[in-house]
């Protein structure tokens, strides 16, 4: 399963001409089935990243903020957390238990919202170490926040790959300068304590470097917060991180030699929300070129007879193509408003914190965007309203899909869904199994 977090089609249409025009194709956009999925939540009409991965991962629609739990769990409830019988589990899960192998890539904090989902029950999901989580339920409060879950949860421990950003969240403060844990644990130390064939790796280099035919399991965080842009990596001469291409080829081939019986890999191209939560459209794109372009090696990797692929995203955001532009025109382009006689840009988004950069509240205008955008790749696009973070947006998502029973993927239908056929598919779970109607 592919996630382009936050990627709605807005933000396809934009990539398209991004890449190279309004003709292209992104990657998945070649794949034979499509569909579309509703993406509300629970409690909320507009979603955010912890209640669908609930959704598009356990098959549970959920409350707003919450991960790997059902709706009796309210956002910051540590009791109805506490009660296991309202914990629900993911597809990674349903895997591992039918004999296969799993694990997640994503280009976030691997305690973030969206990988978090494959493996963690919690009442909020900022709750990624523990003085987050002591914060909201007390000390000694006997739950475990979700950095703790990964290495020491049910499912956690079983998983073979976990790639991403997030290091902070897994150190004391006083092992690790910019740790975020309060309680003196050393989470990749346990780890690594578990057994001589786990290995941990930090740098892209140390990642390229790993003998697989050595190691039983993979963890790699490769900076303390979220993993850099790519359009800053690519200008960074000391970058040392990894691409989320190169983490998922080096993903794909541990799982493919692990294990016979199959596996299900999760890979999040997470920085697409990112940058649009930041109005930053030009970086959004081009994250979202890279994930279609992790997509396309994945798919030449593996075989659509034997491995389904299914892409889609969480949800959308307020971003906005618009404005008349002529075909073959560059995307960032301006155009001239008939009413004003200043330049606007056709890529805007509703709301945002880039509202004070293109409003002049004093006078009472508007700012000339010729002023702000510079072609930079943190050029900040226009918002209608102010505010600290863009929104995500509440319309459907699109579904992408290749291989074996992909065409269950056709139509719209809700979110949580989308497990329940890829495991239909793959012969996993507790409901109806392809292999159930064949036999």
């Amino acid at each position: 399963m592919f996630l382009g977090d936050g990627m709605g089609l807005t933000t396809l249409v934009a990539a398209r001409n991004y890449i190279d025009g309004e003709h292209t194709k992104l990657s998945f956009e070649e794949f034979p089935y499509t569909g579309l999925s509703k993406t509300y939540s629970v409690d909320k009409i507009t979603p955010d990243s912890a209640t669908t991965a609930t959704a598009y991962l356990c098959g549970v629609k959920a409350n707003y903020g919450t991960i790997g739990v059902n709706a009796h769990v309210g956002r910051d409830n540590c009791e109805a957390m506490r009660n296991t019988s309202n914990h629900v589990y993911s597809i990674a899960k349903w895997a591992m238990d039918a004999g296969k192998s799993a694990g997640f890539v994503t280009t976030t904090r691997i305690t973030h919202a969206s990988p978090a989902g494959v493996y963690a029950h919690t009442a909020d999901r900022v709750w990624e170490n523990n003085d987050d989580l002591e914060a909201d339920c007390g000390p000694d409060n006997g739950l475990d926040d979700i950095a703790v879950q990964l290495i020491h949860g049910e499912v956690g421990s079983r998983l073979k790959v976990m790639m991403g950003g997030g290091k902070r969240n897994f150190f004391d403060k006083t092992i690790y300068s910019k740790g975020l844990r309060t309680d003196g644990r050393n989470l990749i130390e346990e780890y690594l304590e578990k057994s001589p064939r786990n290995a941990y790796v930090e740098t892209r280099e140390e990642l390229a470097n790993v003998d697989l035919s050595q190691i039983d399991r993979l963890l790699g965080t490769f900076s303390s917060n979220h993993m850099d842009y790519h359009l800053e990596a690519v200008a960074n001469p000391s970058n040392t991180q990894p691409t989320l291409a190169e983490m998922t080829k080096k993903a794909i081939e541990f799982l493919e030699q692990d294990n016979e019986q199959g596996y299900f890999l999760f890979v999040e191209g997470g920085k697409i929300d990112l940058g649009h939560h930041s109005n930053k459209a030009r970086m959004a794109l081009d994250e979202t070129k890279e994930f279609s372009e992790t997509i396309a090696m994945a798919r030449q990797m593996t075989s659509e007879e034997d491995t389904l692929i299914v892409v889609t995203s969480d949800h959308s955001h307020t971003f906005s193509v618009a404005g008349y532009q002529n075909r073959g025109s560059d995307i960032f382009s301006l155009r001239n408003s008939d009413v004003d006689g200043m330049d606007y840009s056709p890529l805007s988004y509703a709301n945002g914190p880039s509202y004070s950069e293109y409003v002049n509240e004093k006078a009472t205008q508007r700012i000339d965007p010729n002023l702000v955008l510079t072609g930079a790749a943190k050029d900040v696009f226009p918002a209608t309203v102010p505010l600290s973070t863009e929104t995500h947006g509440g319309e459907d998502v699109g579904v992408f899909a290749s291989g074996p029973w992909s065409h269950l993927f056709t139509g719209v239908y809700e979110q949580n869904t989308i497990p329940h056929m890829m495991a239909y598919a793959a012969c996993i779970g507790e409901g109806l199994k392809a292999c159930d109607t064949l036999s």
